[in-house]
Parts: C-alpha cells; structure tokens; sequence
C-alpha cells in the first residue's frame, strides 16, 4: 500500500454516501467498532494484505476475472458493472485501477480448483455417479417433493416443544440426529442435515444458542396447504442462493457452474455440493440440474406453477377409518391442519401417502393437556371419521377425561409453585418418583411445591404420564403452549451491527468535518515517507509567496517539522511542515 492509494480510497470514502459506506463494510466484513480515527485510518485498514485476503473469499468469479485481467495487463477494469462492484468494495478506484496494495497480494490468493464434474458431486464423499447426474421425470421429482415436504413437517413438529441440539460448529447434534431418524422424520443422517439447511434457508428454523429452534414463520407453515408449503419453502430457497448463483432476470444458474461461482474461497466447494443436495432433495431440480415443469418459471426469474405442481401430488384427504384398535388410517395424505391435530391425540406408526396413527391414554392425555376436551375430540374425531367413533376408542377418551386433572399445578400466595391433588395419597407417588427428582418437590402439607416454574413441572409430570392440569390463581384450567419458538428478536440485528456500523461512519464523518481534510492526507503521507525512508517531492511556500521544490529523503517528523537529506545539495533540510503545499513520493 502506498500513501497515495490510502489518499485516493480515503477520498472516495470521504464522498461516499452512509449506506454505500455501511455496504462496503458489511462486505469486507468489518468489525463495527473498528477503532478508526478518520477515513484515512479506513482506507489503510482495507488495503492492508490482512484484510484483502479476508474479503477476497467473497468476490463471484466475474469481478475476480475482472480483477485478474487488469492486475496481469496494468489496465483500468472496463467500464460497467463489475468495475462499479469492485469500486464499491474499495478493490479499485472509480476509473477502474486497482489499488496497488491490493495489486501486491492479487497472485498470492488461493485459488480454488473446482471443474464442472464438482456440480455432480454428493456432500458426503464428493464423488459423482451416474444415478446422481440422471435425469428424472416430473413424477418422480414430485414423489420427492413430496417425501421432502413431509420430512420437513415431522422435522418442525418435533423441534418446536423440544429445540434440536446445536453444536459449536453450527451443526446438528449428533442425539438429536437420531432423535430425528428414530422418530422417522428422515431416513438417515445426511437426510437430517439436508432437512435441517433447508428449513434455515427457508427461515423455518433459526439457531438460538447452542439450539434450533422453530420460528414463528415456521410455526405458521405447518398449518398451510401441501402445494403452498413446497412453493413457499422454494420461493425462500431461492432468494436465499447468493448473489454469485443468481441470473439477472431473478432465477438461477445452472447448477454445474455452482462450484465455480466463488473461486477464491477454499470452502466454497464443499458449499455448493450441500446446496445442490439440498435442491435436489427439495426436488427443485433433478440429477442433472432441470428444473421440473412446476419450477421451471421460478428458474427463469417468474414464480412457480402451482397449479402444475398440484397435478403432481398425490390427492390430500380430509377423511379418515377409524378402527376399534384404538388406530386410525388415513388413505392418503392428510390436510395439514388436519394432521397436525390428530396428531395431538395419536402417535403415528407408519408414514407413506397413508399413514396410520394410534391412540393411548398417554397420547390422549397429551392432547387434553395441550387444551383439548373430551367433547372437542369427540367432535374432531367424529367429523372427519369415515367409520364413525368405535366404542373402544369412546371409552379411551371418556376415561382420559375422568383421570385428567387430577394434579393441579399452579402458584402459591407467595408465587411458588405448587402441586395439589384431587385425591388422596397422589401426592405421594409424587415424592417418591425419582424420575421427578429435578423438580426438587417438596411437601407442605395438602401440596407440594418447587422452585422450578410452573411450565417446567406442569411439562415433566405429563411428559412422565401424570394426569396434570395447570391452573391460574382462581383455580381455572389453563393452557400452556409447549412450544418453545425462536424469539422474532432473534431474525433482527442483535448484535446492532447496523447500529455499530452508522456510529463509525458518524465518528469518521466528524473527524472528516472537524479538521483540514488536506492537512490530515499531507500528514499521513510524510508519516508513510518516513517509515519507509521514502524520497519525497515537497513544494514549500516561501515567505514571500512564492514556492520552492525539494527532494528529501525523509528522516522524521516531529514538532511541527520535516527533517530529511536535500538529494539535489546532499545537505540536511528541516522544513515547516505548515509551509508545505503538496508532497509526493518518489
């Protein structure tokens, strides 16, 4: 870097408007309370090799073509939109030279090596097969995206009462990957991980902590129709593709130039393999990287052709046979409200275009303490019966009605909580349940009480098959919602970035406001000369107007005054820096 490139970037920095800055860096990923005085301290941060070849990872391959054609040639780059880009980015100068500090550190970037064989690869061992590079019918393709869908929904019901572990890397934690697998959410671990990335890129799923936890947005999805889910989650995905992946009119590349997009960044490889197994799962393109029918207008920039797409699935049901088993069988898939609220009073056994559920005290239990009754279920369940109510399955929910509530968990006059019993002696397994020994449960006479909240003991007593009941101050049953969603909080700037970004362009716009702008530049370029022991052309304005040049190898700087030797008499000079008009490098 030399002091003019700092000059000229801390110029145009200096001129730039707040959100053309606050971009900038975002994308050269800087620190929002980077300790710079002025713009000059700026544009020396972002020509240093540091942080060059830590912004340079993110440059799609056109502007690092771009880059690489005028760093190898020594011409400007070409007016228009990648010398526009690379501007903004403060790699080049607004007529398209690269700054020099950049220019020295250019070759030495690692390269990475991706080829069009890198597209077929799978995420797990790289290696490209015929089957993956096929290319599938529409049929096809919409089994898969209906299997997709489905898994994305089991994945979602079951994180939303019980957050998926998150480990510090940022993955999936590997017990609550076979949570996932044992539950029948997703077939095998690479499923998992697949699912779990793409209800993240589809803003489903959203790390809070060391968790995954699901959003409102995905809480919502659950209850829309089956097309509308599939649309919606692919419309996300696609807005989520960075911008490199993006074509002009809105869709996207082609899938086999994915590995190439960013070729400066080493991770960016593995990257593009996951997303394409991601598309691939989501059936928004198949082996060989075509869009089916539905999609295909999303791919070219428009939005995609539900009504096709609903040709595809199989058929939802709203009916279902219910048996005197205690089981239910839907002959295909299920509206997804539907669904979602039988599945609040049954397990579900098997899981294919139709499926079957069973009932249990336990899972009726369930049901009546997320807030359902008998005589709601009863009606539920009746209204979308094709065998009517079987007597047994009458009888189950009848006496599930009868024993719930028959431990009431509220709050004291103090604000403890407490347990209380409808009879006599159940508050003594209570006691004696080691599986309850967390709760720290105390007697007190006719009750119980904990430290613990009421959510955390109402939850471990159902979860361990208690018929309980949470109850208000009066005594009237309420109902707790197990779900434990990411905070809306979470989607926003927490770490106030933004915030962090607007306070460092108001301190350097002060700085830049406050003091000679010119006089701060002829500073810092004879601070730079000295460091570098650098020979510099000064002009000096002499006390009668006139100005005197000299070249002067610079030795210091100190006191208001420039110390160096003349080249021109070979005699030590000390000039007023006040008096010097303009200073250059030779």
């Amino acid at each position: 870097m030399t002091p003019v490139d700092a000059r000229a970037l801390a110029s145009w920095l200096a001129a730039a408007d707040d959100d053309a800055l606050i971009a900038l860096l975002r994308a050269r990923r800087v620190a929002p309370d980077a300790a710079w005085s002025d713009f000059f301290d700026a544009a020396e941060a972002l020509l240093d090799p540091a942080a060059v070849a830590k912004a340079a990872p993110a440059l799609p391959r056109s502007l690092v073509e771009a880059m690489d054609a005028a760093v190898a040639s020594g011409r400007p780059v070409p007016e228009g939109d990648e010398r526009a880009a690379l501007t903004a980015l403060g790699f080049t100068t607004a007529s398209g030279e690269p700054y020099a500090g950049i220019t020295k550190v250019w070759a030495d970037l690692p390269r990475t090596d991706a080829t069009d064989d890198d597209a077929d690869a799978s995420p797990a061992d790289g290696d490209a097969t015929d089957e993956d590079a096929s290319e599938d019918d529409d049929a096809q393709l919409a089994e898969r995206a209906f299997t997709a869908l489905s898994s994305l929904a089991d994945v979602l019901l079951l994180t939303a009462p019980a957050p998926l572990g998150r480990t510090g890397a940022g993955t999936l934690g590997a017990g609550d990957r076979r949570r996932l697998i044992d539950a029948g959410a997703v077939p095998d671990a690479e499923t998992a991980d697949l699912v779990i990335a793409i209800g993240v890129d589809a803003g489903l799923l959203a790390p809070t902590g060391r968790e995954w936890r699901v959003t409102t947005a995905g809480n919502a999805w659950l209850s829309r129709g089956t097309v509308d889910r599939w649309a919606s989650t692919a419309r996300a995905l696609r807005d989520a593709l960075p911008a490199a992946l993006r074509t002009s009119t809105g869709g996207w590349m082609p899938p086999a130039a994915w590995p190439r997009a960013y070729p400066l960044d080493p991770s960016w490889g593995a990257r593009a393999r996951r997303l394409i197994a991601q598309w691939r799962l989501w059936a928004l393109v198949d082996g060989s990287g075509r869009a089916p029918a539905w999609a295909a207008p999303l791919e070219a920039g428009g939005d995609i052709d539900e009504a096709a797409l609903q040709q595809r699935l199989p058929g939802e049901v709203d009916r279902i046979f219910l048996q005197n088993d205690l089981t239910a069988i839907a002959p295909g898939p299920l509206e997804p409200a539907i669904d979602a609220r039988l599945r609040r009073a049954a397990r579900r056994e098997s899981r294919a275009q139709a499926s079957t559920y069973r009932f249990s005290a336990e899972s009726i239990g369930a049901a009546l303490a997320a807030g359902e009754d008998a005589a709601s279920l009863t009606e539920f369940l009746t209204g979308i019966s094709l065998t009517g109510l079987p007597q047994p399955l009458a009888y189950e929910l009848e006496r599930a009605a009868r024993r719930h509530g028959r431990l009431r968990v509220g709050v004291d006059a103090s604000g403890r909580t407490q347990v209380t019993a409808t009879e006599p002696g159940a508050l003594d397994t209570l006691a004696v349940d080691q599986a309850l020994r967390p709760l720290g449960l105390i007697a007190e006479g006719d009750r119980l009480t904990s430290r613990s909240s009421v959510d955390a003991v109402f939850w471990m007593l159902s979860d361990a098959r208690y018929p309980v009941a949470a109850v208000d101050e009066d005594g009237k049953v309420r109902i707790l919602d197990r779900a434990q969603l990411a905070d809306p909080a979470d989607d926003a700037d927490l770490d106030g970035t933004d915030t962090g970004y607007r306070a460092l362009v108001g301190r350097l716009r002060a700085a830049h406001a406050a003091g000679d702008a010119d006089a701060a530049w002829l500073g810092r370029e004879l601070e730079q000369a000295v460091k570098a022991r650098a020979v510099v052309a000064v002009s000096v304005r002499l006390p009668d107007g006139s100005t005197r040049d000299f070249s002067l190898e610079a030795t210091g700087l100190g006191g208001g005054r420039l110390r160096g030797r003349d080249r021109a008499s070979d005699v030590e000079r000390t000039l007023p820096v006040s008096s010097i008009v303009s200073a250059r490098v030779i």
